[in-house]
């Protein structure tokens, strides 16, 4: 018990080290793919420090609520992504909890930072906490379809028991997991506001959407939700990695050496994903508030058309 507790908090204190690293990454990719110099690194871990130094300026409307929430967004954040397995398949709080509390954990910090949003009493908080409702309740859908996918080949919703399941190879090679799997990424890029459903690095008020909603914040509570939103990235790229790419996993039945191996191919496949998102941002273009529907539309129809052929090949 003491060493899967020591495994499990060494797994969650990981997250938080490698998730400024990630958008590091992504913003080192795209600058070096558009034969630029980029930003260090290290970057994302310089804003955050910066941001706690700050002062923290707060609106004359804002209510305890407003400062809770940059408290409450980070601890869901990091608990849903606590849950997902990462270099071992036996991890404490793996065993424990399944993908449907990792989508309510995401949607329960989605419901406060929108409250929060609001309760500044500016017209962009308005703006971005309507625009997010709009994503999340097209997106949610398309999630409860992938859980069902995976459920059925796994026939469990345990993250544990379905990276195990993945690893022992007995799911094959399935069209319905790669549907699953490219409609889970459609649902990552627009739960995590990235290109082509939002962008990050602007703050027009015609296009923004999770920025309109932290616009208010500085100091310390910007630098939470920015952790929150940096842990969210690694969250998907996480569960990509369990559930579609777990081999070198540890089970931590193999010593030390086999927690080393599932600690780096962990790191690598991570840092590979931070690449290839970096890559895909380059390649296409902020699409129009109004299309976001078709492409989670898009993202749906692919998990239903999997749910669907699951279904044929096993009647046939």
């Amino acid at each position: 018990m003491i060493k899967n507790l020591v495994f499990q908090c060494f797994d969650a204190f990981l997250l938080l080290a490698v998730s400024p690293l990630v958008i590091g990454i992504i913003r080192k990719t795209k600058a070096r793919f558009l034969l630029k110099q980029g930003p260090s690194l290290l970057q994302p871990y310089y804003d955050l420090m910066k941001l706690f130094r700050k002062e923290v300026t707060l609106p004359d409307s804002a209510s305890w609520l407003f400062k809770a929430t940059p408290y409450v967004v980070f601890t869901f954040s990091w608990l849903a992504a606590s849950l997902v397995p990462t270099f071992s398949a036996n991890l404490l709080f793996s065993r424990t909890a399944d993908l449907i509390a990792i989508v309510a954990l995401l949607g329960t910090a989605r419901f406060f930072l929108s409250l929060a949003a609001l309760d500044a009493g500016t017209s962009f908080g308005g703006l971005g906490s309507s625009r997010e409702s709009l994503i999340a309740s097209l997106a949610e859908p398309a999630m409860i379809m992938i859980i069902f996918t995976i459920a059925l080949v796994a026939k469990s919703t345990d993250l544990s028991a379905i990276s195990t399941f993945m690893i022992s190879g007995q799911a094959g090679l399935r069209v319905s997991l790669w549907l699953a799997l490219a409609s889970l990424v459609l649902v990552a890029i627009a739960e995590n506001g990235r290109i082509p459903v939002d962008n990050p690095a602007t703050h027009l008020e015609l296009t923004m959407i999770h920025e309109a909603m932290i616009l208010e914040y500085s100091g310390k509570y910007l630098a939470l939700l920015e952790a929150a939103s940096q842990l969210k990235i690694v969250l998907y790229l996480s569960l990509v990695a369990a559930v579609f790419f777990p081999f070198g996993m540890s089970t931590m039945v193999g010593g030390i050496s086999s927690f080393f191996i599932g600690l780096f191919t962990y790191i690598a496949k991570i840092g590979l994903g931070a690449i290839m998102l970096g890559f895909f941002e380059i390649l296409v273009a902020k699409m129009r508030l109004f299309k976001i529907p078709n492409f989670l539309g898009a993202a749906f129809m692919l998990a239903l058309l999997a749910t669907v052929l699951l279904f044929v090949s096993r009647s046939l």
